[in-house]
């Protein structure tokens, strides 16, 4: 699976963004993906994820009820819907596959990564 991130960019705190993520291959539909960020001088940290058909999530407490995941099998994309964004939020985000029908916020349990997009929110 080969993931491609898209949608960041510079934004005023308050404002929205909205992440892509497009997958290649047959058989997106039957991975959990997940969105991870990473700022500065930090580790990488989750932020969401979602299981197959959508009949799942899972938000880190400081997103809940901020950020959306979301995903159309259909176009082998999933999206992440960030609203209320503060300057905190600001980091490079990135998507990632889980072979398993199970969520997880653990980074070493996902096996396929994107290449990032950055995402920066000004005060």
């Amino acid at each position: 699976v080969q993931l491609q991130a898209s949608g960041g960019g510079l934004v005023q705190a308050g404002g929205s963004l909205r992440l892509s993520c497009a997958a290649s291959g047959r058989t997106f539909s039957s991975y959990a993906m997940g969105w991870f960020r990473q700022a500065p001088g930090k580790e990488r940290e989750f932020v969401a994820a979602t299981i197959r058909w959508n009949s799942g999530t899972y938000y880190a407490d400081s997103v809940k009820g901020r950020f959306t995941i979301s995903r159309d099998n259909a176009k082998n994309t999933v999206y992440l819907q960030m609203n209320s964004l503060k300057p905190e939020d600001t980091a490079v985000y990135y998507c990632a596959a889980r072979g398993s029908r199970w969520l997880s916020r653990d980074s070493s349990e996902y096996d396929y990564w994107g290449q990032g997009t950055q995402v920066t929110v000004s005060s």
